[in-house]
C-alpha cells in the first residue's frame, strides 16, 4: 500500500473491574497511559476512530464518542468517526485507517476502545440478548448469547466428532499463555487441565464455565500511521500487509452454516491475497474467542487445518507455547479477559507488540507475520488482518 500503513504504537490498560469509572473515564485512563508510554503528542494525531462507550450493552451507548474525545485531546483531525461492528470494530478501524493513510488523508490515526461489560445481575444479559437476537424468531424463545454460540458448538460436534475434551483444550492452551502475561486477569488463578474445565459447572451444553470468556472492563489504543511518521516513533512497527471484511448476516437464524464461519473464510482469503501470503507463511494467530468453540472453527475456516480437524489440532499442543502455530499468545478472551466494549482490540495489540518485539508476556522467537481475526454480533461481522515485521 502507498505510504506503507503500519501500527507504530500500541497500549492497553490492565483488564479488571472499575466500578467508579464510566466508559468515557476509561477512555481517558487508557489515553493517559498511551501518551506516557509512547513519544507521541496529541498534536501528532490527524485522525481518530473510536468505539461507542456502552456498545456491549446496546443501551445508552455514546454514538458520538469521537466528538468528546476530539475536544478532550484538543485536536482538529481530518478524519474522525465512531465505529461499531461489535467485536470486529477494531479490525475494521485498522482497515479504514490504513486506507485513509494510503490516500494521504492523515499521517497518524488513533484507533481506540474502552468500556465496561454489562452486569448480568442488573439485567445486562437480557439487554445483550435483545441486541443480538431476532425480536420475532429468536428472542421470544429464550435466546441468550451462550445458548446461541452453543448452537455452533453442537452442530460442529455432530458433524465432525468434536468432543468436550477438544473444547476444553482451547481453554487449557490459552491459560498457558496467560500465566506469563503480567496483565492477564486469570494469571493468578494458575494453570488448567482438561479435567478442570469439564468439572466446572455447565452453562449451556456443551459449554462449561471455563469454556466461556471472562467478563471484565478495560481499553486499548493503537496508532496507525505512515512509514515516514513511524520512523520517529518506533523503528520496528507492525506493517499492515493484508485485510478483508465481510458482513455475513444480521441474526444467527439467517446464517448459511452452523459448522463454518463463512465470513471468516472469505475475509481470510481476501487478506491472504492482498498480502501475497498463505497460511504456511503465518507464524502466529490471534483469534476472537468468546467461547472455546470459536478458535477451533476459525483455525479451520481460515485455512490452517482441514475442516473438522481444529479440535484435535489444539489438543495435540500445536497452539501452546512452543507449538508450531502459537495462538492467542496473551491468553485470549478466555484468560486475559473479555473487556466489554474493548474486547476486539486486545488481540490486535498483542499481534502488533509481538511483531515489534515488545510482547509483555512470552515473546515469540519467530514473529515475522501474524494473523488476527475478529468478529462481531453472533459471529456475523468478520474482519481479518495480516500484519508483518516488514512492509
Amino acid at each position: 500500500m502507498k505510504n506503507n500503513p503500519c501500527i507504530a504504537a500500541a497500549s492497553e490498560m490492565r483488564p479488571g473491574r472499575y466500578p467508579d469509572e464510566d466508559g468515557f473515564s476509561l477512555y481517558q485512563r487508557v489515553l493517559k497511559e498511551f501518551f506516557q508510554e509512547w513519544r507521541i503528542k496529541p498534536s501528532d494525531i490527524g485522525g481518530l476512530f473510536a468505539a461507542p462507550a456502552g456498545m456491549a450493552s446496546g443501551n445508552g451507548a455514546e454514538v458520538f464518542i469521537h466528538e468528546r474525545l476530539v475536544d478532550d485531546l484538543g485536536i482538529h483531525p481530518a478524519v474522525a468517526e465512531t465505529i461499531n461492528a461489535g467485536g470486529a470494530t477494531y479490525s475494521v478501524m485498522i482497515q479504514r485507517a490504513a486506507l485513509a493513510i494510503e490516500k494521504g488523508l492523515a499521517d497518524g490515526i488513533l484507533c481506540m476502545g474502552a468500556g465496561k461489560f454489562p452486569k448480568v445481575s442488573a439485567g445486562g444479559a437480557e439487554e445483550m440478548a435483545k441486541m443480538v437476537s431476532h425480536p420475532d424468531f429468536e428472542f421470544p424463545y429464550g435466546a441468550a448469547i451462550y445458548a446461541l454460540y452453543a448452537l455452533v458448538a453442537t452442530a460442529h460436534m455432530e458433524a465432525f466428532g468434536t468432543t468436550p475434551e477438544h473444547l476444553a483444550s482451547v481453554a487449557v492452551s490459552e491459560r498457558k499463555w496467560a500465566l506469563h502475561h503480567p496483565k492477564a486477569l486469570m494469571r493468578d488463578k494458575g494453570g488448567l487441565s482438561i479435567e478442570d474445565v469439564l468439572a466446572s459447572r455447565m452453562i449451556a451444553t456443551p459449554f462449561h464455565l471455563l469454556d466461556c470468556s471472562v467478563p471484565c472492563e478495560g481499553g486499548g489504543v493503537l496508532l496507525v500511521c505512515s512509514k515516514a511518521m513511524a520512523k520517529r516513533i518506533n523503528p520496528n512497527p507492525a506493517y499492515i500487509l493484508g485485510f478483508g471484511e465481510k458482513h455475513d448476516y444480521g441474526f444467527i437464524s439467517q446464517s448459511r452454516s452452523f459448522t463454518s464461519l463463512l465470513g471468516a473464510r472469505d475475509t481470510g482469503k481476501a487478506a491472504f491475497k492482498m498480502a501475497g501470503l498463505d497460511p504456511k507463511d503465518i507464524d502466529f494467530v490471534e483469534l476472537y474467542d468468546a467461547f472455546s468453540i470459536n478458535p477451533i472453527v476459525l483455525l479451520e475456516d481460515l485455512g490452517f487445518v482441514p475442516k473438522g480437524k481444529g479440535g484435535p489440532f489444539v489438543m495435540e499442543g500445536h497452539t501452546d507455547p512452543g507449538g508450531d502455530l502459537p495462538s492467542n499468545t496473551y491468553g485470549g478472551l478466555l484468560s486475559f479477559g473479555h473487556t466489554g466494549d474493548a474486547s476486539g482490540i486486545s488481540m490486535i495489540i498483542e499481534a502488533a507488540l509481538q511483531l515489534m518485539g515488545k510482547a509483555p508476556g512470552i515473546q515469540l522467537e519467530k514473529a515475522e507475520a501474524g494473523l488476527v481475526h475478529t468478529y462481531g454480533g453472533m459471529m456475523a461481522e468478520h474482519a481479518t488482518l495480516i500484519l508483518g515485521r516488514h512492509a
